[in-house]
């Protein structure tokens, strides 16, 4: 049995999950079986007893998975935590095995949440994969959606889930984690993935660890204010739909005079997505031409949505194209 957790970090966690779920009941967590995952169930065995479900998926990638799956297994035994190994196949063909390994890992755990009654998904980021992910995603050239970085509470990222995904450690640092497994003798599983730097966050870690200067704390609370700012903007577009937008006959119309670009923007998406809610999510470099368009007057297509500039804009359905002879 792992010594007990020191009561003020387990105090301090309990109130940070408390912030995100006024009444969490069930919550399950996300264990890699590394020092950041071990850290949350940790403290969650500790902060909410008998409420807690855990999971480790296996992907398969490696020789050492099941085994590190194996050794969760063996921790929640000793923390009388229930515990479920996941094995999932992960596209390689695909160009981004990341991705791929993302997609399968979050539909696993949504299966296993609905099959045991748990509305919550706790997993373990922290203040510095926050800093990690805004610098990624400013050298990516993201707009204020994306430099929100994680946010502390969303959905599970997968289609018609019910689940709530929290991250109650954004405000931890991955040092204080990692004393809290040392502290109870743990030894975590090392993936040496973390150390290859063919991935942009290897790289972009190597290079905050180089860099004294740079205050990652900071960089995490410039995403917190990033997140409370796109808030704001998604506020004002809902607002602006309801004064802006009327729907006619076979689509949607905007009236845009005045209204800033980036609202522009949320408006357009939003159209898109009521009027083919099949179709893939389209590009930011589609929705800036289609944009251009709009603003000269002339017309596009996206998403099979025919769209038409003017003081109106104007939105509908694409007939289908006439095949030839």
């Amino acid at each position: 049995m792992p010594a007990p957790l020191q009561q003020p970090l387990v105090d301090r966690f309990r109130d940070d999950v408390s912030a995100l779920i006024a009444e969490p009941g069930r919550i399950g967590i996300a264990v890699s079986g590394g020092p950041d995952s071990i850290a949350l169930l940790l403290l969650a065995a500790a902060a909410f007893p008998r409420q807690i479900i855990a999971a480790t998926v296996d992907h398969g990638l490696r020789a050492e998975s099941r085994a590190e799956a194996e050794f969760v297994a063996a921790v929640c035994r000793d923390l009388d935590v229930p515990h479920r190994i996941l094995a999932v196949d992960v596209d390689t063909a695909r160009a981004s095995i990341q991705n791929s390994a993302r997609e399968a890992r979050y539909a696993a755990l949504d299966r296993w949440l609905a099959e045991n009654q748990a509305g919550v998904l706790a997993t373990a980021h922290h203040v510095d994969d926050q800093a990690e992910t805004l610098i990624m995603r400013l050298l990516r050239g993201a707009g204020v959606g994306g430099l929100a970085g994680v946010r502390a509470r969303s959905v599970v990222p997968i289609a018609g889930s019910a689940a709530i995904l929290i991250r109650p450690l954004l405000g931890w640092r991955r040092d204080e984690l990692r004393a809290i497994v040392d502290a109870v003798g743990i030894s975590p599983v090392d993936d040496p993935s973390n150390g290859d730097t063919r991935f942009d966050r290897v790289r972009v870690r190597s290079q905050l660890a180089r860099s004294d200067w740079i205050d990652p704390a900071a960089l995490a609370r410039s995403s917190g204010a990033l997140a409370q700012a796109d808030e704001a903007l998604d506020w004002a577009a809902a607002e602006l739909w309801d004064a802006r937008v009327t729907h006619v006959p076979h689509g949607i119309s905007l009236s845009h005079d005045g209204i800033p670009a980036e609202l522009k923007r949320r408006l357009l998406l939003t159209i898109l997505a009521r009027l083919a809610p099949e179709a893939a999510a389209p590009r930011g470099p589609e929705i800036t031409r289609l944009l251009t368009a709009l603003e000269a007057g002339g017309t596009g297509t996206l998403a099979g949505i025919a769209c038409r500039g003017g003081k109106i804009w104007t939105f509908s359905c694409a007939p289908p194209r006439r095949r030839s002879g």
